[in-house]
């Protein structure tokens, strides 16, 4: 699927290149991973079209110094099936061991920590990333059952009944053979979770490493702003140059992009991303948002919790709102539960208001927890709607 529950942002663009923080989805695993000493070349493979990535890939190689290349499936094959189709491709400079890590996955990556423990690990292993999750979320994922040696005796994906509180990040660095084994049958999928992973686990050749950093999914359109949230505070721990301090009334953590135009009277913050050529005007208060590339927000409006997208304009005196989303803070472990648009009774679930590209809001006009789709024109105020 293309990123069909993260409309209407996906509308525009392929999921993998949202910008959170000011960067590319995809682009801070990229980051990540041009660190590692020893790193030859990322491959990355999806149902995009290979078009939709040639100006970003571009953009990667000259700023990381590192071969990029996209693979366009012509059809889903599955998580493993993807990497079978691409297997010369991927084994042709005959790497030590290979990462794979689902596009969806957003996080501080101990891709280090990783590299050391594989090279540990006998032929033929691979390792997973794992964290630890409620109980009552487990299920919502891969689980995985280790023994005391870090090696994984038990997997399940997805579990009916419970299994463990350590999960799957997502997030796999195998030796190469586990690549050479693998075979897809014809007009079938190959699932790393369902057809590897069990096997691997009761054959002694899945291990884990478990971290506390933070780690998330963006599955939904809604996770964007808990990832913009959590990015910009390891901005401020690795890269402190990239956020603003000055150019308005800066509260917290905010990243500006340098071509954005923002009124000194303005106060942003905290959490807050703008992107490029962005419009911000006088007296305007924006908090816990992402505004996109060419985005109006008219003076003395009021963004919050909100997805302004691109090309959208809010009029003067407008208030943008939607619900926060973030885990439970009195359960330890709890992850960011990615929400359907209804509940069961097919009302909209509370959650942020998201602005699709080209969207006018009109001058004191005041639009609370809603998702409007592109090119509408919204001359009157609107609460918990989807305005299709």
């Amino acid at each position: 699927m293309l990123g069909t529950r993260f409309r209407p942002l996906s509308l525009q663009l392929p999921k993998p290149l949202f910008p959170i923080a000011g960067v590319p989805l995809v682009e801070h695993h990229i980051d990540q991973l041009s660190q590692l000493p020893g790193l030859s070349e990322i491959i990355l493979i999806g149902s995009y079209s290979s078009d939709l990535f040639t100006d970003f890939i571009g953009r990667c190689q000259q700023t990381y110094r590192i071969s990029i290349k996209y693979a366009q499936e012509q059809q889903p094959l599955g998580t493993a099936g993807g990497l079978v189709a691409q297997k010369d491709t991927i084994l042709g400079d005959s790497p030590e061991a290979l990462f794979v890590i689902n596009g969806d996955v957003c996080g501080d990556l101990p891709v280090d920590e990783m590299v050391a423990r594989i090279a540990c690990l006998p032929n033929g292993s691979c390792l997973l990333l794992t964290t630890e999750a409620t109980r009552e979320q487990s299920g919502n994922f891969g689980n995985v059952v280790i023994d005391n040696s870090g090696r994984v005796v038990h997997y399940v994906d997805k579990p009916t009944t419970f299994v463990s509180t350590h999960i799957s990040c997502g997030v796999y660095l195998m030796k190469p053979s586990v690549i050479m084994e693998l075979k897809v049958e014809p007009a079938c999928n190959l699932w790393f979770e369902t057809d590897i992973f069990p096997k691997m686990a009761s054959n002694g050749k899945l291990f884990a490493l478990h971290t506390t950093r933070w780690w998330s999914q963006t599955k939904t359109a809604a996770a964007v702003l808990y990832a913009n949230r959590h990015y910009l505070r390891l901005f401020k721990k690795r890269y402190a140059a990239r956020l603003c301090r000055d150019r308005a009334q800066i509260v917290g953590d905010v990243f500006i992009d340098p071509s954005a135009e923002v009124d000194k009277s303005a106060k942003i913050g905290p959490n807050v991303s703008i992107g490029p050529n962005a419009k911000i005007g006088k007296g305007v208060r924006i908090k816990e948002s992402i505004i996109l590339a060419d985005a109006v927000v008219h003076e003395h409006a009021c963004v919050l919790h909100s997805v302004i997208g691109w090309r959208s304009v809010v009029g003067a005196w407008s208030r943008v709102e939607g619900i926060p989303i973030a885990p439970n803070p009195n359960l330890p472990f709890a992850k960011l539960e990615n929400k359907p648009l209804f509940l069961s009774d097919g009302r909209l679930n509370p959650s942020l208001t998201i602005l699709g590209s080209d969207v006018s809001i009109a001058p004191e006009t005041i639009v609370l927890n809603c998702v409007v789709l592109p090119y509408k024109e919204l001359s009157c105020s609107y609460k918990n709607q989807i305005i299709l």
